[in-house]
């Protein structure tokens, strides 16, 4: 049976490649390719979430209404490549990921290839260029995503935010809008400590062997779009960070079973 869900999951990834490689070709402006890219990516992350059987449970969607022709930055918690699938699949978004993502040659191929922009964590001479560049993409109309953790979590909680990146809203005068990301259940149980890493994937776990483990289960997952922020440049962002991280973290807990 999971050569079966292998077989159906290579078919995608063949399919996006192909869409994104001919959107890549025949797309000159960088703009106009970036925001082709962002549909392509929201439209195989629709049909990856089918395909690894992940239902949502969405609270506060019309938080993301208001914000369909806005350009702004959504900031989220981050414990596995499927919360990228899980928010594809409700909005065209441009990712920030970091460039050791970037360098990894299978998911460094699939992030170019939907347009993400990087961030070297290990470079602070870079981040000025960076925040300019994140900021510059928000300008052009983009919903960009942030995942401030810096990393990966094993999703038991909510770690302290990195607040430099921050610094995007603040530029932009953008709205920003809190993601809560939480996994509930595994094949309809609840999901424990024992049964996280079903789900999560972080450290130092290869992305093969976790992938073949998820496959074949169903997974629930509940999306709270929480409290916009309007008119960050108000703030600091060191405020600003602890704003969001309280609001999220808050949510995350209180939303534990």
């Amino acid at each position: 049976m999971k050569i079966l869900y292998l077989l159906r999951h290579l078919f995608l990834v063949a399919e996006y490649f192909v869409r994104a490689w001919s959107i890549s070709i025949l797309y000159r402006d960088p703009i106009r390719r970036r925001h082709i890219m962002a549909r392509n990516v929201s439209r195989s992350a629709k049909r990856f979430q089918k395909a690894l059987n992940i239902e949502l449970k969405l609270f506060g969607i019309e938080r993301l209404q208001a914000l369909k022709d806005k350009g702004y930055l959504m900031v989220a918690n981050h414990s596995s490549y499927t919360d990228i699938i899980v928010l594809a699949a409700l909005e065209e978004l441009v990712f920030i990921t970091s460039v050791e993502m970037g360098n990894n040659p299978f998911l460094g191929a699939i992030t170019r290839m939907g347009g993400s922009l990087y961030t070297d964590r290990k470079n602070p001479m870079s981040l000025k260029e960076e925040i300019r560049k994140f900021s510059d993409t928000i300008a052009s109309g983009f919903k960009v995503v942030l995942f401030p953790e810096g990393t990966s979590t094993d999703g038991r909680d909510i770690r302290e935010f990195r607040r430099s990146l921050f610094q995007i809203a603040l530029n932009e005068n953008c709205p920003i809008l809190p993601v809560c990301i939480k996994y509930t259940h595994l094949d309809g149980q609840i999901i424990t400590d024992s049964s996280r890493d079903n789900i999560a994937w972080y450290g130092d776990m290869t992305f093969a062997s976790h992938f073949m483990k998820l496959i074949g289960h169903s997974i629930c997952a509940e999306i709270r779009f929480l409290d916009i922020t309007y008119h960050p440049e108000e703030k600091t962002r060191q405020t600003l960070s602890n704003s969001v991280y309280t609001q999220m973290r808050s949510c995350y807990l209180s939303s534990n079973t």
